[in-house]
């Protein structure tokens, strides 16, 4: 579904994203790992549009997406979610999600004042497609909260609704498992896998909790200073020597070996 193909992103002299060339098949979970500093959530914010790349591409079912900002990559049914929620935390749970489907008729002064029927019958529908994603994200509990007063792992849930109210086809989860408790991240899992399934949405997941990207992410992708390094199942990305080496360095390495 998504390719990128020698990319870079430079901020002066550093670079974030250094060549790196990668693809995202249709239908998959797909891991993204690395150690801090690898060009992961660069990476990510170029595909989003967040950042203009130096140079590359980026292409999404065979069209070139380049340099196309959110916005428009939302229509496209491309959506990302945040390390640190960006909630609205005046807003209740329900009126979070309610208020993610763009051109909604009761944005417009005419509507509001001229078409009240068709305005309030559209914000039924929305109110009954939010409870829906409640339901399936079994937070019904929270829909009158103000989104402010939940929890950090409740928020991630509530973020990957908002992809749920629209239709997202290819997510892009960047450490969805920080500050999460075991238990609230065995059931943001859980959400991801049953979209996954059950509506065929695609992932790319940013993630550090190794046991979370073994569950959900085939293949994995390793990048190492704005490279790809490695790609492959789990269990071949671990045991890849180059993998080893930018995560734990040369010398302590060979420590570990030798001690084996």
């Amino acid at each position: 579904m998504i390719a990128v193909d020698n990319l870079h992103k430079h901020f002066g002299g550093f670079h974030a994203v250094d060549g790196a060339s990668l693809e995202i098949g249709t239908g998959s979970i797909t891991g993204l790992i690395g150690p801090n500093g690898a060009g992961k959530t660069t990476l990510f914010n170029v595909i989003a549009g967040r950042l203009q790349p130096t140079s590359g591409r980026v292409t999404m079912a065979g069209e070139d997406i380049t340099g196309l900002a959110p916005h428009q990559l939302f229509h496209k049914g491309l959506l990302r979610t945040f390390q640190i929620a960006h909630e609205f935390g005046s807003m209740t749970v329900r009126e979070n999600l309610m208020m993610v489907p763009a051109a909604q008729s009761g944005e417009t002064l005419w509507n509001a004042w001229f078409r009240r029927g068709a305005v309030a019958a559209e914000e039924r529908r929305l109110r009954d497609k939010a409870d829906e994603v409640l339901e399936f994200l079994t937070i019904s509990h929270l829909a009158d909260q103000r989104a402010a007063n939940i929890s950090g792992g409740q928020k991630k849930l509530l973020e990957l609704g908002r992809t749920m109210m629209v239709d997202a086809k290819i997510v892009f989860l960047d450490e969805v498992g920080a500050g999460v408790n075991r238990t609230l991240l065995n059931t943001i899992g859980d959400a991801i896998i049953r979209l996954n399934q059950e509506r065929g949405y695609t992932f790319c997941v940013i993630e550090h909790d190794m046991d979370f990207i073994a569950r959900l992410c085939n293949p994995v992708i390793c990048m190492a200073e704005g490279k790809v390094l490695a790609q492959g199942t789990v269990d071949e990305v671990k045991n890849d020597e180059r993998v080893i080496e930018a995560y734990l360095g040369t010398g302590l390495k060979n420590k570990v070996v030798g001690h084996a």
